[in-house]
């Protein structure tokens, strides 16, 4: 709880040039040169940003290399490797998202089939569409307050069983260069289960935040139809054009998102040009809700091991022996 007491969001900034995008999320941050070697007060308040504003960007950072946005990624936080999605060939957490392998294009929050989902995730333009292709981001934290007090009450109380052996794989627009089947083999090469509450408080700002997303299954206690009820009404909640900010990618841009408090997706709307942006995500802490109940795995099944797969220009391969 000692972060929770540090947090000011009244916060003036001394390092870093912040111009808010909305009106509730988003800000693009200026006056930094993202590297590996920032100076702890550069990094502190870049971390503060992204607690308050949900989703931070950064323009113009073509000089990052794969190791220097790593680097970068280390000093928010420890490096979290996707646990069932192979890295960049010749990287230690890299993970590549390009567009001729897969587009995920629904509103999520990173793995959070797992009990101590991420904390965040650094996003760099590696290759950007003349149009299109941009990422909207949900501020979660929002859609709890825009609650009327009775839905509050019954979203305090609720527990939600997230999965990836539930849709995702078959929501991903997946092109007609990569084995669909294959892909969803890999995506669910350890099948996970956890339990989560609806609603966590986050560790730093104290703030409660509504968790939902694709990787939803069913609230505990519930039949898959109410859960489905249920999850619509909260999940409409989240997606409010108010609490959106979307950006327009340019080659060399950065974003970061708070994974604690929001959710996102890419837009699907660029036909067949080429987007890759490069991804390392920074790993996070259990949740707890507002009764102080963490959340609880409740399964992890290992069916196949990925050490031996690489993922390199939209493709899954297999490293050589």
């Amino acid at each position: 709880m000692s972060q929770t007491a540090q947090y000011d969001p009244n916060y003036q900034y001394q390092h870093i040039q912040v111009k808010p995008i909305t009106g509730r999320i988003g800000a693009e941050i200026e006056g930094v040169k993202l590297s590996a070697t920032l100076d702890q007060a550069t990094v502190h308040e870049i971390n503060h940003a992204l607690v308050k504003y949900k989703a931070i960007f950064f323009k113009n950072q073509q000089h990052l290399t794969d190791d220097e946005q790593e680097g970068f990624a280390a000093l928010l936080g420890k490096p979290l490797n996707h646990p069932t999605v192979p890295v960049k060939s010749g990287t230690a957490h890299v993970l590549e998202l390009d567009s001729r392998g897969g587009r995920a294009d629904t509103w999520h929050t990173d793995i959070s089939f797992i009990e101590d989902y991420p904390k965040a995730s650094i996003l760099r333009s590696i290759v950007a569409p003349a149009a299109g292709g941009d990422t909207v981001w949900a501020n979660t934290t929002a859609a709890y307050n825009d609650l009327p007090a009775e839905l509050k009450v019954l979203a305090d109380s609720l527990r939600a069983v997230h999965s990836n052996d539930y849709d995702y794989a078959s929501k991903v627009t997946t092109s007609p260069r990569i084995d669909a089947e294959k892909y969803r083999a890999l995506f669910n090469s350890t099948e996970y289960e956890t339990e989560h509450p609806l609603v966590r408080v986050h560790p730093e700002s104290g703030e409660k935040t509504l968790l939902l997303g694709h990787f939803f299954k069913r609230f505990v206690g519930y039949n898959s139809q109410d859960s489905r009820r249920l999850f619509d009404l909260f999940q409409d909640y989240a997606v409010h054009l108010e609490n959106i900010v979307r950006w327009r990618w340019s080659v060399g841009d950065v974003a970061i998102w708070d994974n604690r408090a929001t959710q996102h997706r890419a837009i699907n709307d660029y036909g067949d040009e080429l987007r890759v942006v490069r991804r390392v995500t920074i790993a996070g802490d259990i949740p707890f809700g507002v009764d102080g109940r963490p959340s609880v795995s409740l399964k992890k099944v290992v069916k196949q091991d990925i050490s031996n797969f690489t993922f390199e220009n939209g493709q899954i391969l297999e490293k050589a022996s």
